[in-house]
């Protein structure tokens, strides 16, 4: 069963109430009768500290959040995810009082436009390129992860719906306010969906701890560090509490090994605070929002708000992506079955000799359900048609269409891997000793021949899917079309602060400075407009090829490891620009090259070579976020005692906004740090993950 007719009429009020609003109240322009740029792109730098809050909330948990760490959850990585969102409070307190003071005094539009003021044109226009390109595969990331979460929970009621149909429909919602009233109508719209979706979000949890307080059994993690999963027997006398503490100590560990690949302790140290302190404080689409402020003070208030809003986060999203394993873990296998038909063609193609895949044409139901593994079956079909008829399913049965699998051939030196999914061994613990003996044997033909061999993600559950498996619980009582309004809403939400991000850099930094210095007030705004248009575009073509697991297998490691070819670099510049005033004017251009330098080597080696076989801390993005922003640090270091500037750089003020500081927001500041210090104490070997 889908919607209901109320379930419709709750879906369509909230989408259109969001909109109402957001167009309302951007509908006042400056005195003139021409919106300006100012108002545009920054509100009239008129918000007040609740709007700026919630905001930055509401622009940053829509898609990563609840389908990327919902899904991350859901895999062996578990709570420790959440380092992004606890930490990230401590980072917010840091921005309100250490950076946000000196971009409302200089009156900045954007970050770019800081470099020039600190450093140069050439750090400026390094910077905003780069932003911007990486901005084309954020947007169609947000656009991919909404429009996942609806393809999923459409083929729980058995319908086939194709992922470039609800990307358009986010991406047009985004582009509609966005483009009349800019920022403005997208903070309006973020009080609105970022209230909406923490009240849905409460209400997933609640209902998915009802569902495994009346579950006999569950799905649990034996070894986060080997993946080996196992059924187990429920205690009735238990609560759903219990219960899920007793299931997920493994995962409810804030400290996962050195090696692991997406969130090693180590990367706690240094790693995870550079996209950390990039994202929130020298982000284009999130510090849009505190740029907006109408004072110092109002904007360290609605930082450190949301600094607090952080804190609850992942208990509203990562919790619920736990449970979604524990009680979900059959779909996310039957789920995955789109991804490893690709994978396991590729693998018979290059292993003709596999004793673990074979292929048998239309497969009738009977013999779909007495494949029980250890060898999968492809199973051919003509079309989609034929596949969506048979109601039979099994993981170990992967249905593909035959031109689609007679297309797919294997590279010339064609290897495996399977450190996406740590659970892909466990489950096929036979079958993974072929692809070692397979890897090993093409490995060593690849280096005697001086080539690199391609590596092909194997894959075993979707995580991803855990989102659209726990919406699929809601009633359909007007509280599914909420929460669906809810969350699709948010991920508009986040799409539209990411559009305006991006319209506002290339106009700002890249048209006017570079294209039509001399531009009015009214052009600006029209490039503006049309750069949201182009983007929305890109985004709807995109986002339905994120799906590759061989890009990876989480929405969120996709969008945390690209933005690492900038982040480190942009942190470095801006840190040491800030405390070393008489670093010199080529520091900023040199920081942005020497990441994109060492980060993109550092990528390129672990995922195009074996040479950090035995060093799997260097297989993973946040270490390489450490050794780039350390090398960027070392470079600027060189150079400022090379060279350093005759007179120190001075910060003048050049806005009319309040620049008074908040005694108020200092305090509570530091009780969110506390707290946080607090979490990570709970949820480690020596509390509840002993």
């Amino acid at each position: 069963m889908g919607f209901s007719i109320l379930d419709w009429v709750v879906f369509f009020a909230f989408i259109g109430a969001v909109l109402a609003v957001g167009l309302f109240k951007s509908r006042r322009k400056s005195t003139d009768g021409e919106q300006t740029s100012q108002d545009y792109f920054l509100a009239g730098r008129g918000l007040s500290w609740w709007l700026v809050g919630f905001s930055l909330i509401a622009a940053n948990i829509s898609s990563e959040q609840f389908v990327g760490m919902s899904g991350s959850g859901a895999s062996h990585v578990g709570l420790a995810i959440a380092s992004y969102e606890w930490l990230a409070a401590i980072t917010l307190v840091v921005v309100a009082f250490g950076f946000l003071p000196y971009f409302l005094r200089v009156g900045i539009y954007t970050m770019p436009e800081f470099l020039e003021y600190r450093y140069n044109g050439l750090a400026r226009f390094l910077m905003a390129a780069a932003t911007v390109l990486i901005y084309v595969l954020l947007v169609a990331a947000v656009t991919y992860s909404g429009a996942l979460t609806v393809q999923t929970l459409a083929s729980r009621f058995g319908v086939d719906v194709a992922l470039w149909i609800p990307s358009l429909f986010i991406a047009v919602i985004a582009m509609v306010y966005v483009v009349a009233g800019g920022l403005k109508a997208s903070v309006w719209a973020d009080l609105l969906q970022g209230s909406a979706l923490i009240l849905g979000g409460l209400f997933i949890m609640w209902l998915a701890f009802g569902r495994l307080g009346e579950a006999e059994t569950a799905a649990m993690y034996v070894s986060t560090t080997t993946g080996e999963i196992a059924v187990v027997d429920l205690d009735p006398e238990m609560s759903s509490v219990e219960r899920f503490v007793e299931l997920n100590r493994k995962q409810l560990n804030m400290f996962l090994p050195a090696s692991d690949n997406v969130l090693p302790w180590t990367a706690l140290l240094l790693g995870v605070w550079i996209p950390n302190f990039y994202y929130w404080g020298l982000n284009q689409y999130i510090t849009q929002r505190t740029l907006g402020s109408s004072s110092l003070a109002q904007g360290q208030k609605g930082i450190v708000f949301a600094a607090y809003l952080k804190l609850v986060i992942p208990f509203i999203v990562v919790i619920p992506g736990i449970l979604a394993f524990n009680l979900f873990s059959d779909e996310m296998r039957l789920e995955a079955r789109g991804d490893a038909s690709g994978a396991m063609t590729v693998y018979l193609k290059a292993n003709p000799d596999t004793a673990f895949v074979t292929t048998v044409e239309a497969p009738d139901a009977a013999a779909i359900e007495a494949a029980q593994g250890p060898g999968y079956v492809i199973a051919l079909y003509e079309s989609k048609a034929a596949i969506a008829e048979e109601k039979a399913k099994s993981p170990w049965v992967l249905p593909m269409i035959k031109a689609d699998f007679e297309k797919k051939d294997a590279a010339e030196f064609q290897a495996f891997s399977y450190v996406e999914d740590h659970a892909w061994q466990h489950v096929n613990q036979a079958f993974a000793e072929e692809v070692d003996a397979h890897n090993a044997e093409v490995t060593a033909a690849a280096n005697a021949a001086g080539k690199q061999t391609v590596r092909q993600a194997m894959v075993a559950y979707k995580y991803d899917t855990a989102l659209g498996l726990l919406l699929a619980m809601l009633p359909r009582n007007g509280m599914f079309g909420f929460v669906m309004a809810a969350l699709l809403g948010a991920v508009i939400s986040s799409l539209a602060a990411m559009l305006n991000a991006a319209s506002s850099i290339f106009t700002l930094d890249l048209f006017n400075k570079h294209v039509a210095p001399g531009a009015s007030q009214g052009t600006l705004v029209k490039v503006g407009r049309i750069t949201v248009l182009a983007l929305t575009v890109l985004a709807v073509w995109l986002s339905p090829k994120l799906s590759d697991p061989n890009i990876s297998n989480s929405i969120f490691t996709i969008i945390q490891g690209v933005q690492g070819l900038i982040s480190p670099g942009v942190l470095a510049i801006f840190a040491f620009g800030l405390l070393v005033r008489r670093a010199p004017r080529i520091c900023g251009a040199a920081g942005l090259i020497t990441n994109a330098i060492v980060y993109g080597s550092l990528w390129y080696l672990s995922s195009k070579t074996d040479v950090f076989a035995e060093y799997p801390f260097m297989n993973n993005f946040l270490n390489w976020m450490a050794i780039s922003f350390v090398a960027c640090l070392l470079v600027l270091s060189a150079l400022t005692a090379t060279a350093p500037l005759k007179e120190p750089v001075t910060f003048e003020a050049n806005t009319d906004l309040d620049l008074k500081s908040s005694s108020g927001a200092w305090i509570a500041g530091l009780v969110a740090i506390a707290l946080t210090i607090v979490f990570y104490i709970l949820f480690s070997p020596l509390v509840i993950a002993r």
